[in-house]
């Protein structure tokens, strides 16, 4: 596999897609620092990891705080001896109207879901540039960071900035031989949606589960995605085959939005 022998360092890394994305290449033969602030549940991928014959390291950061993001490099550096495929899964979902979020509703999402990519593109950076080699960023967006949605208007926004700090960085680092691109995924069947369905039930008067299925029989492939569907596009990204694909941010969606 492309990714063979690799050291990959996954934030969000202890449920759901962020989960599949680090079995997933540990699978294709990659070593996983796996970062996130649930360890309790960060303990079981790490020795899913290991059962796959590939070694894993585990870093407990809170990704908007910036000095965090630059030590758990540092950290998958010494553990897993190299560093090579940064990937921004970490964020958070927020689902009220446009006329109710509150200032710390929108300070809290900032900064997880923008300044957490920032701090994970700047310091993997660093990282690939003090290594004097080249390396590959690859940012969480989502559906929502190309079609701004009812209700989760500031989740949107955090998504489309992804988009723009993806396309803006693959610029600046194209020339180290770093790459930066962005997946993004549809209607996932993972806690996250879970959570905003129940949301959408408080705050709409519907049932729980009912926007989680209308949102699911909208997609033309006809089922709900899996967090092994996301890995699957994501691994395509860290490996060699996409090294001629930098800025984009593709979406993975069975079917929702078009471009």
């Amino acid at each position: 596999m492309s990714v063979n022998g690799k050291v990959v360092l996954v934030t969000g890394a202890a449920q759901g897609i962020g989960r599949g994305i680090a079995l997933r290449l540990a699978k294709d033969g990659a070593d996983i620092a796996l970062v996130d602030l649930k360890t309790d549940k960060i303990e079981a991928v790490k020795s899913e990891i290991e059962a796959l014959g590939r070694k894993a390291c585990i870093f407990a950061a809170d990704v908007s705080q910036r000095d965090a993001v630059y030590a758990a490099i540092d950290h998958a550096e010494a553990e897993l001896g190299g560093f090579d495929v940064m990937i921004n899964n970490a964020g958070i979902a927020q689902v009220n109207a446009i006329a109710d979020v509150l200032a710390e509703e929108v300070d809290r999402i900032l900064r997880i879901n923008i300044q957490g990519v920032l701090w994970g593109i700047q310091a993997a950076a660093a990282k690939f540039r003090a290594r004097k080699q080249k390396g590959k960023i690859i940012n969480a967006s989502s559906i929502a960071g190309h079609d701004g949605m009812a209700m989760i208007g500031v989740y949107s926004a955090t998504k489309f900035a992804v988009r723009a700090l993806t396309q803006s960085a693959s610029k600046e680092y194209a020339n180290a031989g770093i790459t930066v691109n962005a997946y993004c995924p549809g209607i996932v069947g993972t806690d996250m949606w879970v959570e905003i369905d129940e949301r959408f039930a408080e705050l709409t008067g519907t049932k729980k589960g009912e926007t989680y299925k209308k949102f699911v029989d909208g997609i033309s492939l006809g089922r709900a995605q899996t967090p092994e569907d996301v890995a699957a596009l994501v691994a395509f990204l860290a490996g060699s085959d996409s090294d001629y694909i930098t800025g984009q941010s593709i979406l993975t969606d069975g079917g929702v939005v078009y471009r």
